[in-house]
Parts: structure tokens; C-alpha cells; sequence
């Protein structure tokens, strides 16, 4: 297989065009960068291509030849492969049952050896190293995303579509996974790479096409563009990569963590003793690869997970394990890492979801009755101001796009005026112009005199942002700087547990 060319397709959803006579050639050989607000229609032609969607018109041809892909099994026939933004993987299985799991070809006598054999000779040859027989919930995102890739490979895939694939890795991580893509290509794939990360698409495409609301914008080379142009060429305006704040001023401090020490879902000790405070007027960041401690911390501190010793203070009154609902009638917003776990209900519509922490409030809320005329007209707002992507207002939350429901997360938390923001990774999955909104408006709040502490592990996110940061390692902080008077290499020794 050459290449797959598509010719005029065209996809509408009810109240939404979200692909608008789009026409690419994707080749073999090379990366092919997909760019685009959310919302722009990248994923939704993807889907098109893995047959998951149906083009309403146009055709999709390979090799020259016009195909129909009905169905997923039709394009891995087609040698068409895909690796979901949220892995399909099954947790309490092995990393060969998984893979064996809906091949035709498995035998019904020992299937393991042959495909354990397979697999180490596919993972050898792409360099995916991973073990055969560890089951799916003791890999770290990384390696279960190597699985996701051999799957696809065992199946035949000529063509790779990577969906966000750095968005649950570390840093390190997304080092491998990017030498893995460099070698794909190297041995004739195709990958098509879906990222909002204007960095990681300079440092791995050969290729670069835009989309915005549902249209091809253009399509160039890295040694062709610049972050600048890209992030104009996908909303239409500039986009700024620096915040200017007002001069921090000292003031009181309104978050207080001593001595505290918070169990994991393991029973082991995740974080281990630390104290800090959060003063007003302050963004706190909090940097360190994901998995030492960060999680459990937001989520003692959010009324989400029990605290074993220590203490936490809010407005200096005790607030260790009392409920997220008495922590978020403090005046505490949350925009928490899991977001359809924690920040959403996914069968509840858009406006449900809009009125989550104040449903029972008035003016939404009067005698026990719901004003739903009022709640609708608050997220139609909300949904204005934050440029929300949705049909409307009753549209269950679940089929917007997982930008657009960071988006509805941080408009809900942002808007209600809270005196702390306890923000973790917020803008994850956002495109350029939401992540420079969401950060703006953090800003904002900081200058105002609200206290954000920040966590995320996007260390340009930590190192524009805020005022002190906090480096985590291992369930301790190992490390306290502020940004400017530090060295790369000194934050890397940080985040390491070397320094």
C-alpha cells in the first residue's frame, strides 16, 4: 500500500458540519501531522477512514482504488491501523491475550506460545519491548500504548493513525514512542500523527495539514512554517505563547498542607510528609513525571481521597477529610485530572453537567425546583465565552469531543468565582487557542488575588505560569525554585530525585 487518498469527504452531525469536502493524500514512508482546534473535524475523519464513521459524501481511495470501509475490520483488511487517544485494552488480561483478541487465525490448542513468539519477533523488529505474559493494569501508559501499536502490526497495519498518543505519556516516554515512530517509517509505514502540540509535530512530521471547522486550511513542511503561522493557520488569528502578570504581591496565606501523608490505591504510602503553603495572588505549580504523588495530593486536597496523618487547612479551619462538597462550598474549584471520573457525568446532557456545583443553589435552584430555563441560559454562556463545539444544550456530554468537555470542566470551575483554583493538568487535550484562553484566564484570576495551585506535567505550562513551583518525586517534594532562577538541567536533576 502507497498511499490513501481522500477525495471530497464530507461528514455532518446533527446542527454540526464536522468534515466539509476535506481532500489529503496520506503516504507511506513518512509522518503526516493532522493539526486543528477542537472541534476542526480530525478526529471525526480519522474515524471515517477506521470505518467507525460513514462519510455522508465522497470516497476514499487506496492504491488508486476506491474502497468502502463499512467497519474497523474492514480497514485493518485494509492494512489500516489505529491507536485510540484512550486505550482499548483489557485491564485484568495479558499483554498476548490482548492481542490475540479477535483474530481469526488464533489456534485452539496453546494460542499463547505462537502469538507470544509473534509478538517478541514483531517487538524486536520495531524495537516495542515489552513482556508477553504482564497483564494490561501492571504497564505504565507508555508501554500499554506499545501494546496498542503491536496490535495493529500483527494485524497487518501498513498505515498507523496515532490519536493524541503523547497525551498520557511522560517525557520520556514520549522519547521512545517517538524513536518507535521513526523506526515504523523507516520500514515503509504510513503514520498519521493527531497532536495539539506544536512541538512534538516540528520534531516528528514530514508533513503538515490544518484543519479548521471541518476544511483543509493548507498543508506544508516543517522547514516550510513556523509555531507562529501553524497556530494562526488554526484559528484564524495570533496567538500569544507569553502571560504578563501583575507584580506578585505578598499576602496571606489561604491553603495550608503540614506534615501529611496519603495512601494510593495499593495501600503504599504516595505521598509522604509534605508541607507547603499557597499564599493569595499566587499560582503554585506543582512539576514531576506522573505517578509520585501528585494525583493522590489533588485529590486529598479536593475532598476526593482520605488523608492518613497531617493536616490540611483552609482559611485556616480544618478541611482533611471532609467532603469535595463542603470543600467546594469553601469557595474551592476543581478541574481535576479525570475528567469523565471526576469533571463530568457522561450520560448527563450539556447543561447538567454545566450546573453540577450549584444545582442546588439558587437562583438555579428554588424550593427543591430546578429553573432549567435559567440553568440552559447560564451554559449557553458558558458555552459562548469558552467556544464550546456543541449541538446544544441537551446534548449528552459523552459525544462531545474530549477538548470540548475540558473545555465545559474549566468554563463550569473558572466562572463560579472561587477564591482557590486547584487545577490539575487543565488543559490537557485543549488545542492552542483554548490552551492560551484557559492560561489567560488563570492568570487573570491570580491577578485578582485568587490562589491556583497548578498541577501539570507540562513543564512549559509549570514554567510560564507560575510563581514558585514545587517538584515532586517519589511521594516527597524534593524541590522548591522560581522560575528564572533555575536551570533546565537543574529541574531535570529535580524531577530525576537527584538533587
Amino acid at each position: 500500500m502507497q498511499n490513501i487518498c481522500l477525495k471530497e469527504i464530507y461528514k455532518e452531525f446533527p446542527g454540526v458540519i464536522a468534515n466539509n469536502k476535506i481532500s489529503i493524500d496520506f503516504n507511506c514512508g513518512e509522518v503526516h501531522a493532522l493539526l486543528g482546534e477542537n472541534g476542526a473535524g480530525k478526529t471525526t475523519l480519522m474515524n471515517i477512514i477506521y470505518g467507525i464513521y460513514q462519510a455522508d459524501e465522497g470516497d476514499i481511495f487506496i492504491d488508486g482504488k476506491k474502497v468502502r470501509i463499512r467497519n474497523p475490520k474492514d480497514a485493518i483488511n485494509h492494512g489500516i491501523g489505529m491507536v485510540h487517544q484512550h486505550f482499548m485494552l483489557v485491564q485484568n488480561h495479558t499483554v498476548t491475550e490482548n492481542v490475540c483478541l479477535g483474530l481469526n487465525e488464533v489456534s485452539f490448542f496453546n494460542p499463547q506460545k505462537y502469538f507470544s513468539e509473534k509478538l517478541l519477533e514483531i517487538s524486536e523488529k520495531y524495537g516495542l519491548k515489552i513482556n508477553p505474559q504482564a497483564k494490561i493494569w501492571q504497564l505504565s501508559a507508555g508501554e500499554q500504548q506499545r501494546v496498542e501499536i503491536i496490535k495493529a502490526l500483527i494485524r497487518g497495519a501498513k498505515f498507523l493513525i496515532l490519536d493524541e498518543p503523547t497525551s498520557v505519556l511522560t517525557p520520556l516516554e514520549v522519547e521512545s514512542l517517538f524513536k518507535t515512530i521513526k523506526n515504523l517509517v523507516s520500514n515503509g509505514l504510513g503514520v498519521i500523527f493527531i497532536s495539539h502540540k506544536l512541538d512534538e509535530v516540528f520534531a516528528i512530521s514530514d508533513r503538515i495539514t490544518v484543519l479548521r471547522e471541518g476544511k483543509v486550511i493548507g498543508t506544508t513542511t516543517p522547514s516550510s512554517t513556523d509555531k507562529a503561522t501553524l497556530a494562526k493557520m488554526m484559528v484564524g488569528r495570533e496567538i500569544s505563547f507569553t502571560f504578563n502578570k501583575k507584580q506578585q504581591v505578598k499576602k496571606d496565606g489561604v491553603l495550608s498542607v503540614e506534615n501529611l501523608w496519603i495512601k494510593g490505591d495499593k495501600g503504599v504510602y504516595s505521598v509522604k510528609d509534605i508541607s507547603f503553603n499557597l499564599n493569595e495572588g499566587e499560582i503554585l505549580g506543582i512539576a514531576g513525571v506522573s505517578g509520585n504523588g501528585q494525583k493522590e495530593l489533588i485529590e486529598a486536597l479536593t475532598g476526593l481521597r482520605k488523608s492518613e496523618k497531617g493536616e490540611i487547612k483552609i482559611f485556616g479551619k480544618s478541611a482533611k477529610n471532609i467532603t469535595a462538597k463542603d470543600i467546594n462550598n469553601l469557595g474551592v474549584a476543581h478541574i481535576p485530572e479525570e475528567r469523565l471520573k471526576y469533571g463530568a457525568i457522561p450520560s448527563f446532557s450539556l447543561f447538567e453537567n454545566a450546573i453540577l456545583n450549584n444545582y442546588d443553589k439558587e437562583p438555579i435552584s428554588k424550593n427543591g425546583l430546578l429553573n432549567i430555563n435559567l440553568a440552559k441560559t447560564k451554559t449557553k454562556y458558558l458555552v459562548e465565552k469558552f467556544k464550546i463545539s456543541a449541538p446544544s444544550m441537551d446534548t449528552s456530554i459523552k459525544l462531545l469531543s474530549g477538548g470540548n468537555i475540558q473545555k465545559l470542566i474549566c468554563a463550569r470551575e473558572l466562572d463560579s468565582n472561587p477564591k482557590i483554583i486547584i487545577a490539575a493538568h487543565p488543559t490537557y487535550g485543549l488545542d492552542v487557542a483554548a490552551t492560551e484562553f484557559i492560561r489567560s484566564l488563570l492568570v487573570k484570576k491570580r491577578d485578582e488575588g485568587c490562589a491556583v495551585l497548578l498541577v501539570s506535567e507540562d513543564l512549559e505550562e509549570i514554567l510560564c505560569l507560575s510563581d514558585r513551583v514545587l517538584v515532586f518525586f517519589s511521594g516527597i517534594i524534593c524541590g522548591e525554585f522560581v522560575p528564572g532562577n533555575i536551570t533546565m538541567e537543574e529541574i531535570g536533576l529535580m524531577m530525576a530525585g537527584a538533587k
